[in-house]
């Protein structure tokens, strides 16, 4: 129980470098979603791994209405997931989400289709998944990648990369701009 009220304090304080509008940490457990679809996550997850798996469903489930954030129980998610504004955000059942990633509203890391075994991305650490982006796929992001909004990504990234466009394309790497898109009208 100790182990759990510290990870979801860790939860909560790593809000505040991503949020400038967090003011408290009763602020943040109490009107942020993503803390209760968070909190929601870890007690199905646990149910998940002990093949409790309906009960498990059951709670994410409740989470989902609850809060507008969907995060299977069977998904592994690493320390301090900030999952800004929530709204439509997805996470299936195969996904791993690395520490400190900040998903904006709408993100989906899903599958592309019916598949077996692992189907959803793999998402390093420190990532950012821009609004609508969509991460489909058994693919891997790679550490601090920023995923531009509405991005469609269906390969890996390389570490320190941006990518952005359906499909998403790299146009920076370490800091770097490496591709302009020519938009013609």
């Amino acid at each position: 129980m100790i182990k759990f009220l510290k990870s979801i304090i860790e939860d909560i304080d790593s809000v505040f470098g991503r949020d400038p509008a967090a003011r408290n940490r009763i602020e943040v457990l109490l009107l942020y979603p993503h803390i209760k679809a968070l909190i929601a996550y870890k007690i199905s997850h646990s149910l998940y791994k002990k093949k409790r798996f309906f009960l498990a469903r059951w709670i994410s489930n409740i989470a989902r209405h609850v809060t507008g954030i969907e995060i299977h129980p069977g998904a592994t998610i690493g320390k301090g997931l900030f999952i800004d504004h929530g709204m439509g955000v997805v996470i299936g059942e195969t996904a791993v989400v690395g520490n400190n990633v900040t998903m904006f509203h709408g993100a989906t890391l899903g599958g592309t289709g019916n598949e077996k075994g692992k189907r959803h991305p793999t998402v390093g650490d420190n990532v950012v998944i821009g609004a609508a982006a969509k991460i489909l796929g058994n693919i891997y992001i790679a550490s601090g990648t920023k995923v531009g909004a509405n991005a469609v990504v269906l390969s890996d990234t390389r570490p320190n990369s941006t990518v952005v466009g359906i499909p998403a394309r790299e146009v920076k790497h370490n800091g770097k701009i490496i591709s302009l898109y020519d938009y013609a009208i």
